[in-house]
């Protein structure tokens, strides 16, 4: 008799967009015609540039031309499209880190490879993670039955590295021995970033206790100040312990799109293995669970790696950033506390006059009908928090604005 993978039954992350959106509908039925403004989901808005257009319409036409037309990745789905591999290595390299073609391995989305990257080690592996942290890595956990049970909001035998106010919402590693860290930086949801000390603390940590670090960097683009890094790769040692997995979503409007890319080292080296082991063990998973993405997806992205893309996306950062100072600027003037919004998309703001996390995201909509997400969705140490984004249309952003600075009571 067939039996269900009993992990899922641990799940609880879908409480929270399910109350979310039960909460809304109740607020839409007792106020018909009222409008509400969303400021709560972490998806981009703005239309793809022009030149990644272009360049996607050319991937459409290679297509459909029986001499340019290409199917397949290679076996083990290391070669990808080589002009996107040449593409990133060249990305790198603007950033003094330099990397072998076959330690890049095209995804169709960061967060696939985050959550998937779990199936090469062993069961028995410790993990860590941030709290509050992004809900992918929590469930991915749970999922391949890396935890014991829910206990008090938390999951038993998963180590959590608390961000808060007194450590500006950087974790600091364990003081326990772990085996697989999951870190976001810049971070959602809180909209931090950790400096090369930080970074190195994490490298010096994973060296000494054989562990890797899964460095989700989805939002490096939004870092503005140049003393920060913007890859894992830019601190010393950390191809021995880290593996970096990205994407075009956030940074060039590929949410939709769906394309990433994953570096695994050929230098990452972990207990049992020799060199170039683990970067061969996800390959050969690749090559068993993906055949790839999409080529049309891909021919966008090496434009967006061209030096007009890159432009272009660096305005369409900008944008969105300009929206998260829009955003803070106001909170800040009426007297909230807030956090983030500097290097990242995401606003941090803590609740007023002790509300919790559901009473203020109530308040928010019922006052100035503004949707935020609690921070109590993201973990424990979330409560007393409320995420907001900076993705949306400007005259939407302001609009929002305005309502909370004429309607919302502090």
């Amino acid at each position: 008799m067939a039996t269900i993978n009993k992990n899922f039954d641990k799940l609880q992350r879908g409480y929270l967009f399910s109350e979310i959106a039960k909460r809304t509908r109740d607020f839409i039925e007792k106020k018909p015609g009222v409008g509400v403004m969303r400021l709560g989901v972490g998806d981009t808005t703005e239309p793809l540039s022009p030149f990644v257009v272009k360049g996607m319409m050319e991937g459409v036409e290679r297509l459909g031309n029986v001499k340019t037309y290409t199917g397949y990745q290679d076996a083990e789905g290391k070669e990808g499209n080589i002009k996107l591999q040449n593409a990133l290595i060249n990305f790198y390299k603007t950033k003094n880190i330099n990397l072998e073609a076959q330690e890049i391995f095209v995804n169709d989305g960061a967060k696939t490879d985050l959550a998937n990257i779990q199936s090469i080690f062993g069961s028995n592996n410790i993990v860590a993670i941030s709290d509050p942290v992004y809900p992918a890595y929590l469930d991915s956990t749970v999922i391949a039955g890396r935890t014991g049970e829910l206990v008090d909001g938390k999951y038993e035998g998963l180590v959590y590295m608390e961000c808060n106010e007194k450590n500006g919402f950087v974790p600091v590693p364990p003081k326990e021995k772990v085996d697989i860290i999951y870190l976001c930086n810049p971070n959602n949801p809180t909209g931090s970033v950790a400096t090369k000390k930080q970074l190195e603390t994490f490298i010096d940590y994973a060296i000494k206790n054989k562990a890797v670090i899964i460095y989700d960097a989805a939002y490096v683009e939004y870092i503005s100040d140049q003393s920060l890094p913007k890859s894992i790769y830019e601190i010393e040692g950390a191809k021995k312990c880290a593996i970096e997995i990205n994407s075009f979503s956030k940074w060039s409007g590929f949410t939709g799109v769906r394309l990433g890319w994953t570096v695994v080292p050929m230098d990452l080296v972990i207990e049992g293995t020799q060199r170039g082991k683990v970067n061969s063990l996800w390959g050969r998973r690749q090559g068993t669970m993906f055949n790839g993405a999409s080529n049309v997806a891909q021919a966008g992205a090496v434009a967006v790696l061209s030096p007009a893309g890159l432009k272009e996306s660096k305005e369409m950062v900008g944008y969105y950033m300009r929206n998260a100072k829009i955003i803070k600027d106001n909170l800040l003037k009426l007297g909230f506390k807030v956090f983030g919004g500097e290097h990242a998309p995401y606003i941090w703001v803590k609740n007023p006059k002790g509300l919790s996390s559901w009473e203020f995201f109530d308040k928010l909509l019922n006052e100035a009908h503004v949707i935020g997400t609690p921070g109590c969705g993201f973990g424990t140490a979330g409560e007393g928090y409320l995420r907001l984004t900076a993705f949306g249309h400007r005259e939407d952003i302001e609009k929002a604005v305005k309502s909370i600075r004429d309607n919302f009571k502090l």
